[in-house]
């Protein structure tokens, strides 16, 4: 007969699967209120270049959201079957590298920037779409939505990271303002040329920015723009996408019989 340790362990790890994988109201309350606190942390993240002006009171709020982060990640991993498979996958490592610059403040604190990243894997968890986001998992507004966190993930952290390197070393990035300026203005290759960045590093980044930008913009634009598709598994060749009207797949020709929402 299993010892009470092993026994609670299981009950616990039951739990947990219960509430981040269940469907019932509780387990959807549940998850609410863990997305809920998620966003006011990653409120937090935006607003940390500005708040750590504050010194020991920032520290202590750095450490508080510590905790709970680590302690949602502990939860996660055990709701899951394998903890093995767990640390398989990215999203989950950089869970990781946002806790780590959250324990570590004071040595890590260039890694700062990388905390917004929180929000791109909250934007792509399965958490989030089978909680807020179940009614339109798989649709256009899934990829809409995906596009969008990519983009403004992207935006805050290249700001954080102009801020917290050029910041007090060229006249022209004062403050968080100047950096999310900058930013834009070289994301949407507007380039005024007001607040530029020095050296070749500076235009390498610059670069990088532009290129990278542009790449979201149109992954944003196909994501508003391209034709409905409806997720729909071909059964002889399994390919998933297809037209709402579709009569045969487009892959094999095989005879479809998707259903009509309407």
């Amino acid at each position: 007969m299993p010892s009470s340790p092993v026994r609670h362990r299981h009950s616990l790890r039951a739990r947990f699967r219960f509430l981040y994988h269940g469907n019932t109201t509780t387990a959807v309350r549940f998850r609410l209120a863990v997305i809920a606190i998620d966003l006011a942390i990653i409120a937090f993240f935006v607003a940390a270049p500005i708040l750590k002006d504050y010194g020991r009171t920032f520290f202590v709020l750095d450490y508080c959201i510590a905790a709970l982060l680590a302690a949602d990640l502990i939860a996660r991993i055990t709701a899951f079957s394998d903890w093995k498979d767990w640390f398989r996958r990215p999203i989950n490592w950089i869970d990781l590298i946002v806790l780590a610059s959250l324990l570590l403040p004071a040595w890590a604190i260039n890694l700062g920037f990388l905390r917004i990243l929180r929000l791109w894997t909250l934007l792509n968890s399965d958490l989030f779409w089978r909680t807020v986001g179940r009614k339109f998992d798989d649709t256009r507004v899934e990829e809409v939505t995906r596009a969008v966190g990519n983009l403004v993930t992207f935006v805050f952290v290249v700001t954080g990271f102009v801020y917290t390197v050029f910041r007090g070393r060229h006249d022209g990035i004062t403050g968080y303002v100047d950096a999310l300026y900058f930013t834009v203005a070289t994301l949407t290759t507007t380039g005024f040329g007001d607040i530029t960045l020095p050296g070749v590093w500076g235009r390498l980044l610059s670069i990088a920015v532009m290129l990278v930008g542009i790449t979201l913009f149109v992954r944003l634009g196909q994501s508003l723009l391209k034709p409905r598709k409806v997720n729909f598994a071909c059964p002889t060749c399994a390919l998933q996408k297809h037209d709402p009207d579709a009569v045969h797949c487009k892959a094999c020709g095989t005879v479809l019989a998707i259903p009509d929402d309407g």
